[in-house]
């Protein structure tokens, strides 16, 4: 039965994630505002809107362990199963933004989120403040370099520019309703596997839970690389990883402190998600500069499968 309900959570999270993305668009052209903004600003914080629901009603469920684990492990499920099994399917090359702006930027507030729940176990309001105001400075640094290079927005559908106010408000509605609901039964879903499996809240979250709400934009992916159309950009996935954290955990943490419950959340997790996100310099580089071919994926992966198998064993 707990299956069932992670199973319907993740159904109503990503029809739920759809409609506010299209209500979020449609709202953002009757704004006025920028093709380059939307997609930078509006779809991003969008699109993260499940994790942050997740993590949100886990927090204030008193469940921290889901709240952490969920975006920790989604970090490393987007770059060891979604990357990885994208560049088996076909191979992505890599722009030079990679390793200017975006990977640094992942790695240092990666780094700054171990040091903030290493000093006292706990992410509290000012924390999650700190790394909310550091995406906007990321974002406001990004939105300037684009409209300076006069980067072209692939994503945002033109339609929505015609859609009646009615609708948007209907969508919003329905958006809401199935992120409200699909958050309430993941979370509930998530408590009661781990205590029939007889495993940590943690280990649910950093494997089954992270790995879900990272369906949709595998699914994506892999459709884009099967049909040899542009796959998923390494950008994105970073930028999704920013802004889990500076998004998710920093608006979590100023509605409710997020605590360490479980010590292998730090002495073990968070390394893997840092591991993960470094060894991406070394991939791009060697041997076959800008690439990340069908060998990398694989080493991705098969990783990706050594830190599951170990999330479950290593409590036993």
């Amino acid at each position: 039965m707990s299956l069932l309900w992670v199973i319907l959570g993740l159904i109503l999270l990503v029809i739920g994630g759809e409609f506010l993305v299209r209500s979020s668009v449609a709202l953002s052209f009757k704004f006025n505002i920028s093709k380059l903004v939307i997609g930078m600003t509006v779809v991003s914080f969008a699109t993260s809107a499940p994790e942050l629901l997740v993590s949100l009603q886990a927090a204030l469920d008193g469940s921290s362990d889901i709240a952490l684990g969920n975006v920790i492990g989604s970090n490393i499920a987007n770059i060891g199963l979604v990357l990885g099994i994208t560049a088996i399917i076909s191979p992505l090359a890599i722009d030079k933004s990679f390793y200017k702006l975006n990977w640094p930027m992942m790695m240092l507030i990666s780094v700054i989120l171990y040091f903030m729940l290493s000093s006292g176990n706990v992410l509290d309001f000012k924390e999650g403040l700190a790394l909310f105001i550091s995406l906007v400075i990321f974002l406001y640094i990004l939105i300037k370099k684009s409209k300076s290079e006069a980067e072209v927005v692939e994503d945002i559908d033109d339609a929505l520019m015609e859609t009646s106010n009615f609708k948007v408000v209907l969508w919003l509605i329905i958006g809401g309703a199935a992120l409200y609901f699909g958050s309430e039964w993941l979370v509930f879903g998530a408590k009661e596997m781990a205590l029939s499996l007889g495993v940590s809240e943690r280990v649910i979250s950093v494997t089954m839970v992270a790995i879900g709400t990272s369906v949709p934009e595998l699914a994506a992916s892999v459709i884009a690389a099967l049909k040899k159309e542009k796959a998923i950009s390494l950008g994105n996935l970073i930028g999704s990883n920013i802004f889990n954290i500076a998004s998710v955990l920093g608006l979590t943490a100023m509605i409710q402190s997020i605590s360490v419950d479980n010590p292998q959340i730090l002495s073990s997790d968070i390394f893997w998600m840092m591991a993960f996100s470094a060894v991406l310099i070394p991939l791009v580089f060697i041997p076959k500069r800008f690439e990340i071919g069908r060998y990398k994926g694989l080493i991705l992966l098969v990783a990706y499968a050594i830190f599951i198998f170990l999330a479950f064993t290593g409590e036993k």
